[in-house]
Formats: C-alpha cells, structure tokens, sequence
C-alpha cells in the first residue's frame, strides 16, 4: 500500500468472512435460511466491491483501479461486470494471477476419471460441519500456515513469522470456521472466461480495460491458461510473467511487481487527464 500510494489513493478490503471482517454462518444455496446466516459467493463479495466504488466515484473525478489476487481477482472481475452494467465502469482492471477455479463443477470433465466418480461423495462430505471443522482445524496452525506458503512462495522470498501470524491470526475469530466451510463448498460458481467475455462484448462502449500480471511458478493457477486469456480477449491490454515467483507475486517480489502496478495506474491516470 505505500509503494501505489506514491500514484494514487489506495484502499484494501477486507471480505465478508476473510481478515478482520465478520464471518457469518454460512447458509449453501440448497440450505434453508436462518438469521444472520450468508452465502459465501462471488456475488456476495462484488457487492461490497460495486458499493464502495459507487461511493469513491461518487465523491472523486479520479480513474478507479481495481486489482485483485487470486479469489480477489475473481472479485474485481464479477465487480467489475456489475459497474459497466450500471454505466459507472472502472477504468482498468488487474488480475493477479487469477484463480481459474479447476474443481468448478463445470470444469469437472478436464479431472481425472477417478475424481470425476467420486465428485458427488466429495460434495456430499464437505459440507457437513464436522468435517469441514475437523479441516479447519488441521490447516489453521502456524506450522501449516508455512508450509502452504512455502508452496505459494516458491523462491521463499518473505515467508516470515509475520506473514505466518498475518494469515493466523484470522483463524482465531469467530466465525472463521463458518467462513471456512463456505468458501470450500465454492463447487458452482463463477468463471474467469465467461467474465472476461461479458466484459468483451463485441460492440460493448462502455467496459474496463484489462491487465494481468502473473507468477512463472504458481503452483496452482497455470500461467498458460492465463496467456489463451490474453490471446482471446481483446479486453486484456497486456500481461507479465512474473520469472521465479509463484501465486503471490506482488508479497513475493514487490521490487518487480509495484513499479509495474505505478506505470499502469499513471497510465490510465494520464490518459484520462
């Protein structure tokens, strides 16, 4: 945040059931309302997005950027579609190695045939909570907290004792398994492709600009995928392969990440001035 402070006003959320933000009860799609539950989704987490732009556009003239990493890159895309639907787009988009979501049901036929059988078994277990509290509870440790990271963070670049707690101490509220257990039940949602060509509609006047920006190394979101992304929607402007770096490239290597983030911003800023 100092680093693209130096270009522009910058604000981080907090999702509804990740960091310092509540965890409600999680309530799936086929499950009966109870007060105060949610379903933890994509929509649910573009709300928070569209409404907070809808107020910085409101109360500014400037450019609004929206950059994502991951499941937050998910975010901004879903966002994203819901301002140029109300006429209020912004002006670029920045995928950070984007999460292709690969156990999507609808992505079921590219799983191994054995995975694709026991995908109904697989569905039926992990919603119930004494399995996904169980989960919860062996992943939710420090030890394991650092070994995922180091998974993640394939160079080892700033995998710390405060990163670690960073991503510890969230666990501990309540709630978090609740949030947890939606998150992981993610089966049916939606998908990077199908957002990017809404947002490429031939015709279409109003749209974002879209740049992405991606780890050589992610272990779990191919970088290959991310370029047939780049070569089939004229939407995405541009894309960087991040050498030696993993799903986080922006913590593992800001020297490279944030000079890059800066000459987008003041691009989109300079053109509109």
């Amino acid at each position: 945040m100092p680093a693209l402070s130096e270009v522009a006003d910058v604000v981080a959320v907090d999702l509804l059931g990740f960091g310092q933000s509540d965890k409600p009860r999680s309530r799936l799609p086929d499950e009966p309302a109870t007060p105060g539950s949610v379903t933890y989704c994509f929509d649910l987490w573009a709300d928070q997005i569209v409404e907070l732009a809808l107020q910085l556009q409101d109360s500014s003239e400037a450019c609004l950027h929206l950059v994502g990493n991951s499941i937050g890159a998910m975010v901004v895309l879903t966002a994203a579609g819901r301002l140029c639907r109300l006429g209020k787009p912004a002006s670029q988009l920045i995928l950070i190695d984007c999460a292709q979501r690969t156990l999507d049901d609808r992505r079921l036929t590219e799983q191994p045939v054995l995975a694709q059988r026991f995908r109904p078994i697989l569905k039926a277990l992990i919603r119930q909570r004494w399995l996904t509290d169980l989960l919860f509870q062996q992943l939710a440790r420090p030890g394991t907290i650092r070994r995922v990271l180091s998974q993640a963070y394939p160079s080892g670049a700033h995998v710390d004792d405060e990163l670690v707690q960073l991503l510890f101490q969230p666990t501990q509220s309540a709630g978090a398994k609740e949030s947890f257990r939606g998150f992981v039940n993610l089966f049916n949602d939606h998908l990077a492709p199908t957002l990017l060509g809404h947002l490429c509609k031939p015709g279409q006047t109003i749209r974002s600009e879209v740049r992405m920006i991606w780890g050589e190394l992610d272990p779990w979101e191919d970088p290959e995928e991310a370029r047939r992304w780049a070569s089939q929607f004229p939407c995405i402007k541009e894309l960087r392969i991040i050498p030696g770096v993993g799903h986080c490239p922006h913590d593992e290597a800001p020297q490279i990440v944030n000079p890059i983030l800066n000459q987008w911003i003041s691009g989109q800023r300079d053109q509109r001035a």
